[in-house]
């Protein structure tokens, strides 16, 4: 199997590609082939890569598939309702921006840009703690509070400082992220390195990868102490103190089963993420649509879910509300726009996701996501 995103056959832009609008793309996926032939070899490798042999990244998507949507008539579809009451916030329809790191990468405007793209469609957006913009700009660029990824570190003075400032700046919510073990492999990335002959002087400050040590969220910070991004002793109250910490909304992201997401809810956590980091931290080869059952049944519909991973289309999205998700997060799809296009390729990704979810609500007899259900779903038989 090719590397995913590097082997020609399947990610080569058409011949009139360049001519494109953001507005002319016809669906999500079609994205990832111009953002390929836009970014330098590395840039394109960071977004695309998984670990190991890329099987997690591809299943993400492919599980999909194996779920059918049951067709029904005789209900009023004439008029559809996509918005959703979440955590005390009306959405416009089930989907965020999820967290990106170094999205200076993929275009000079960067995590503004995308910020930019949610305002315009009123979108809610997650910002990564490794985001090349700071958090003030990007709120300033949504003219709206986000919600703050969190990575941790196994420094809690650290941790204490990143919370505080997003507080402060009036995020709504705080999302740890408990999937960012050092020591991945991710192969397709170092391969495309290897390939790339350009020396990172614009993209990595001072030369270096470190987030802590290049991202604007650890300015003014001692950092001195940290060793890893995500602490690797998340055993004993870790959950309770952060919990105690956070005076806002908390989430946790990276949850892929029941047993975890009952330990996440007993800590007084206010919503669950089902992740694996969009495969780029571990090969176990369970997609995230495959886990979603286990953790809604683990929470029992006492605080949100929301899953991300492998979203590309409007059934995807449609499949996930069904097994129980409230929203749905957009990671690479988002990064593949922003590279091609700035913030109208950012933009022009959520309008095809919501299009195509209107489109088969009609074909479902849904007229809103609260009539959505498992019901609508059917699985192949063996």
């Amino acid at each position: 199997m090719p590397r995913l995103g590097l082997g020609a056959a399947s990610t080569e832009p058409s011949a009139d590609a360049a001519a494109l609008t953001a507005g002319q793309v016809l669906n999500v996926a079609d994205f990832e082939a111009l953002a390929r032939a836009t970014l330098p070899l590395a840039h394109f490798g960071y977004i695309a890569t998984g670990v190991d042999d890329d099987r997690t990244v591809a299943l993400n998507h492919e599980a999909y598939s194996h779920i059918e949507i049951r067709s029904r008539r005789f209900f009023d579809v004439s008029k559809l309702d996509t918005s959703r009451n979440i955590l005390g916030n009306l959405w416009r329809q089930p989907i965020y921006f999820s967290a990106i790191s170094s999205m200076r990468a993929f275009h000079p405007e960067a995590e503004a840009a995308v910020a930019r793209a949610a305002a315009s469609r009123d979108v809610q957006m997650m910002l990564s703690t490794g985001s090349t913009c700071s958090l003030e700009e990007v709120i300033a660029a949504r003219n709206a509070p986000v919600w703050q990824q969190l990575y941790a570190t196994d420094d809690w003075h650290v941790t204490e400082a990143i919370v505080r400032r997003a507080e402060k700046a009036g995020c709504t919510a705080i999302v740890l992220t408990v999937d960012a073990f050092s020591g991945r492999n991710n192969e397709t990335l170092l391969s495309a390195m290897r390939r790339d002959g350009r020396v990172c002087t614009q993209c990595h400050v001072g030369g270096s990868h470190d987030m802590v040590r290049k991202a604007p969220m650890f300015a003014g910070i001692d950092v001195s102490h940290v060793t890893e991004l995500s602490p690797s002793n998340m055993s004993g109250n870790f959950l309770e103190r952060v919990r105690k910490l956070v005076s806002v909304k908390l989430l946790v992201k990276g949850i892929v089963t029941g047993e975890d997401a009952a330990l996440a809810m007993q800590a007084g956590v206010d919503g669950i993420v089902v992740s694996n980091h969009g495969g780029r931290q571990e090969e176990t080869l369970r997609s995230t649509i495959e886990c979603l059952p286990e953790i809604v049944g683990a929470v029992g519909k006492r605080i949100p879910v929301f899953i991300d991973g492998g979203i590309r289309r409007g059934t995807d999205i449609f499949k996930a509300l069904a097994l129980g998700a409230s929203a749905v997060g957009i990671g690479r799809p988002q990064a593949w726009g922003l590279a091609a296009f700035g913030k109208p390729g950012v933009e022009a990704v959520g309008d095809i996701l919501t299009r195509e979810l209107r489109t088969i609500m009609r074909q479902a007899g849904t007229p809103d996501l609260a009539s959505i259900n498992r019901d609508h779903l059917a699985w192949p038989k063996s």
